[in-house]
């Protein structure tokens, strides 16, 4: 067998020739079959190849979509089921597992329910009284966004905050009969925070607020009336979850006028709870249809008909925000001897898929 002399370090090394031209063919295959765009030092030629790649991964993913649909045309035609369709890995569907989410036939919750803060409110006993006030220092936008607030909660009431004690504005809501207060936090001239608190008896909610949109940046946004409007509480699975959702549906009378056609939505999606304020709008269209009508002796003839057809579709009416928790304390607002049923830590962070609501 032929050999050859490489030069090392330590001196001169025998490798047989045939290996060696085997080892480095292997090398130069593998780095053209794994040639990546990051590889390439040329701009021109690093965006081409990227091109290159993302034009390949498309035509991949449309090959395995027809195929996919052809198999499911082929199984409805022979009348057996169409193969199941894989479902997408997402962080909602692989979320950690957690004791306290609450299942329908949990005695214990609703047994609960009905010696909370909330349940004279959500048994129609008493009605929902707000009272809506700021902190200290207000800003520009946090008028208009209280504005709107008035226009969403049936029976709010807007006070000014001026110099008193938040201890005062609790004793003095409460003595006026007030179910529930909500502060506005402003900070830079944009509000960023909600403090919702439960009277008589609390609890007391910390909200963060952010992507604040109001009504008038929406585009072709509606106007609300005066109607009370539809709640929709989604997603809020334990029983921190139930707590919080409880809270908010406390704010709201429970006899909705679905007349007005009003719905507001809040909508728990990982920790974070998307405030829309919707109406229905109804509007009749005229679609056109063919109709194949047979007559003896004559061949059909394909007629098109004007039918009207009605058409619903949602209007947004404002505002638009998003609320994280950042903490539930019992009772009312009380910073120095307060007990905190739940507060959110920085180190609650740890994984992606770990979820509270």
């Amino acid at each position: 067998m032929a050999v050859k002399r490489k030069k090392s370090n330590t001196g001169d090394m025998i490798v047989p020739c045939g290996k060696e031209d085997s080892n480095s063919t292997e090398k130069k295959s593998n780095g053209k079959e794994h040639l990546l765009p990051s590889m390439i030092k040329n701009k021109e030629k690093r965006s081409a190849v990227h091109a290159q790649l993302k034009h390949q991964k498309k035509l991949e993913k449309r090959k395995k979509a027809k195929a996919r649909e052809a198999d499911e045309k082929r199984a409805l035609e022979i009348g057996e089921e169409p193969p199941p369709r894989k479902i997408p890995r997402t962080i909602e569907n692989t979320r950690e597992f957690d004791e306290t989410i609450c299942k329908p036939d949990d005695e214990e919750l609703f047994a609960g329910n009905d010696g909370d803060e909330f349940s004279s409110i959500l048994k129609h006993e008493s009605t929902s009284k707000i009272l809506i006030t700021t902190c200290r220092f207000n800003s520009t936008r946090g008028p208009a966004f209280i504005s709107e607030l008035l226009s969403v909660i049936p029976n709010a009431h807007y006070y000014k905050r001026g110099t008193y004690d938040l201890k005062k504005i609790v004793e003095y809501a409460t003595n006026k009969d007030f179910t529930s207060i909500i502060v506005v936090h402003t900070n830079r001239r944009e509000p960023d925070a909600l403090l919702v608190i439960g009277l008589p008896d609390g609890p007391t909610a910390h909200f963060k607020l952010s992507k604040l949109v109001l009504r008038k940046d929406i585009k072709n946004h509606g106007n609300p009336t005066s109607h009370q409007p539809e709640l929709v509480l989604t997603n809020f699975t334990t029983r921190l979850g139930h707590r919080i959702g409880r809270l908010i549906q406390s704010l709201f009378p429970q006899d909705p006028n679905f007349r007005g056609r009003q719905v507001v939505t809040f909508h728990n999606q990982r920790d974070f709870i998307f405030f829309r304020h919707h109406r229905y709008i109804f509007e009749s269209k005229e679609s056109k249809q063919s109709d194949s009508k047979a007559t003896k002796g004559k061949d059909t003839k394909d007629e098109k008909s004007a039918q009207e057809k009605t058409v619903a579709r949602l209007q947004e009416c404002g505002p638009r925000f998003t609320l994280k928790l950042i903490s539930l304390q019992q009772g009312t607002f009380d910073t120095k001897g307060g007990e905190y049923e739940w507060v959110h830590k920085p180190e609650m962070d740890t994984s992606r898929r770990r979820f509270f609501l």
